[in-house]
């Protein structure tokens, strides 16, 4: 009788998968730390101070340049601007994304823009409590420096100041700078266009408290991220690689489903949907971004890693014949992204900890019924342990793998020196995890899958010696569940 390819197969088969597996990670780690280059660039920009004479800025038809032959105005301070009698309003900071002789690419994918203020402290003008900053920004953009600027959004955005002043607030520490927080400024779904410009105003009307009580602002600072070319290029060639692998082992999987007499069990469905959510990570739709101005590719990538996520937890649920139930209330007040990925991480692994735990105290509760059973019976389910364990160690390596490279690539530089090669670590979290998850689930859908072995030989063996063989293998009868989801299961602690 026919059982799932892990209960079947040999010993030496089983850690030879693990070892062509172990390659398989080992070379998608080194294709991000070797090939690949770093996965983000950070560009630091310095807004000019950018004068309109002409006071068309309520028409929104005039887009200041900071430099070339169509630059702007320039005035180095506000002093200047209080000498020269240049009102705030019609003082216009203007940043060009990228710098000279530069240009952008479609192979960054995104662009995300973060501000900060240089205040300066004065006695009579220091930051309140609670101050809000209001922006009148203008986004346009352009493919030749010969064309006109044309506009791509234009927005009043408003950000809540976070700044402190180390030293004692006297007449004798006027001039020294607020230490600000970076605030949240812009993001870029798609980078379809060679050259951007940002015109950034800041209104002040005293009637209604615009701009009143944020302090002597002196420059704006932006910082923009975007995705490496050449990272993008591999991350492209590993995800068009990857699909095809995944998507025919799912349908070998599923073939093998179907062709039993009986139906799927929910674990098979759950590992089936599992192929499903990450083949439609894969499908590398991205490609089309690099032609096409699709600026929602951001939030497409996010509800596929969700999509997966969730079936990934809703594997383990199921495997571990469990039931979860969560009720938690979050209150997450300006709290940074990498702390909640970090502690999301850890949490994941504690729970994938707490699982196996689960599943080893029910193995232990199956082992002691073993000196009851035949020897054959005992010699199948000694196997089946054994292999059980080897996956369960399997799944708690590559989670811990996970945590541990998030942490290097948070605490570390983002590159080692070995030798004469320059290793970039946070590439290599990002493509080593990636192709980590999709050798998970091609392992999982391959030895979760029926198998053609049959125990005829066996039997016969065993029925010559003398002993009574009952031996319970994938398929009790034609809708009993796995012996892998009876043993993992509540059946296992009866």
């Amino acid at each position: 009788m026919a059982g799932a390819i892990i209960e079947n197969m040999s010993t030496k088969k089983l850690v030879i998968v693990g070892v062509i597996l172990l390659l398989f990670q080992a070379f998608s780690f080194m294709v991000g730390g070797l090939i690949a280059p770093s996965p983000t660039t950070a560009v630091h920009y310095l807004a000019t101070k950018c004068v309109d004479t002409v006071k068309t800025h309520h028409k929104g038809s005039k887009w200041f340049m900071p430099w070339g032959p169509d630059q702007c105005r320039k005035i180095r301070d506000f002093d200047e601007a209080m000498a020269k009698r240049i009102e705030a309003n019609n003082i216009v900071f203007a940043v060009h994304i990228p710098l000279p002789n530069r240009e952008m690419s479609a192979w960054f994918q995104f662009m995300l823009v973060i501000l900060q203020f240089d205040i300066a402290f004065k006695m009579q003008n220091q930051i309140e409590d609670g101050s809000l900053v209001t922006m009148d920004v203008g986004l346009a953009y352009r493919d030749s420096t010969l064309s006109e600027w044309t506009e791509m959004a234009h927005s009043i955005e408003h950000r809540k100041l976070s700044c402190n002043f180390t030293a004692t607030k006297t007449y004798e520490n006027e001039g020294r700078y607020y230490d600000c927080d970076l605030l949240p400024f812009m993001e870029v779904g798609s980078v379809a266009h060679k050259y951007y410009l940002l015109n950034i105003r800041l209104p002040v009307n005293e009637r209604k408290k615009v701009n009143i009580g944020i302090g002597e602002i002196k420059d704006i600072r932006l910082v923009s991220i975007h995705q490496n070319g050449g990272f993008t290029k591999v991350w492209f060639a590993m995800k068009t690689f990857l699909t095809p692998s995944v998507l025919i082992i799912m349908i070998w999987y599923w073939r093998r489903i179907t062709q039993m007499t009986r139906p799927p069990v929910l674990l098979e469905k759950i590992i089936f949907a599992l192929g499903i959510s990450m083949t439609f990570i894969n499908i590398p739709v991205e490609w089309f971004s690099v032609g096409f101005n699709w600026t929602w590719m951001l939030l497409f990538g996010d509800i596929r890693q969700g999509i997966f996520y969730a079936m990934l937890l809703s594997f383990w649920i199921v495997f571990c014949g469990e039931h979860l139930m969560v009720r938690a209330t979050f209150l997450l007040v300006q709290m940074a992204f990498i702390i909640v990925a970090g502690i999301c991480a850890c949490l994941y692994f504690l729970f994938l900890c707490f699982m196996v735990f689960q599943v080893f105290r029910n193995i232990s509760g199956k082992r002691s019924s073993l000196p009851a059973m035949t020897k054959a019976r005992r010699l199948h389910y000694e196997g089946l342990i054994f292999r059980f364990k080897f996956l369960m160690l399997v799944t708690l390596a590559c989670a811990a793998m996970t945590v541990i490279f998030f942490i290097i690539s948070q605490v570390n530089e983002g590159h080692w020196h070995w030798g004469g090669y320059t290793v970039q670590v946070n590439s290599a979290f990002f493509t080593g995890i990636y192709g980590m998850w999709n050798l998970y689930v091609f392992a999982l859908m391959f030895l979760y899958a029926p198998s053609h072995k049959r125990y005829g030989d066996e039997q016969s063996s065993a029925g010559n010696s003398g002993e009574e063989i009952q031996l319970t293998t994938t398929i009790t009868h034609v809708d009993g569940p796995t012996e892998i989801y009876k043993m993992t299961g509540k059946e296992a602690q009866e």
